[in-house]
């Protein structure tokens, strides 16, 4: 082993760039995803969906369908922003309603700041 001193010069550069904090990333907004109410999706076809896209139990799902068909919309997940977006996209891709003949696509959703 060598006993020679190593002198190492450390500058800083102009544009450093450094990581968000555990703190930092905690306190992003969160988003809601919002069902929208169309009548071309039973409520079988909306429980079905959110139990498999949101983990929800039928009974919720059941809830969630009924408040979206007399009010138009519901918050079914709140949560990141990046990860609202997916949901969104997964409730646009998930398909159409087998069950009834008019359905001639997904629901609609959307997300907005929950703040």
């Amino acid at each position: 082993m060598s006993t020679e001193t190593l002198t190492v010069e450390t500058t800083k550069p102009k544009h450093a760039t450094r990581e968000k904090t555990d703190d930092e990333r905690k306190r992003q907004p969160p988003y809601h995803v919002v069902l929208l109410n169309d009548d071309d999706h039973t409520y079988d076809y909306v429980i079905e969906m959110l139990q498999k896209l949101f983990g929800h139990p039928p009974w919720k799902g059941f809830e969630l369908a009924k408040e979206v068909d007399t009010s138009g919309r519901v918050i079914v997940d709140t949560t990141s922003k990046e990860r609202a977006e997916l949901k969104r996209d997964q409730i646009h891709a998930y398909g159409t309603d087998q069950r009834l003949p008019r359905c001639k696509g997904s629901m609609s959703a959307e997300i907005e700041p929950a703040e």
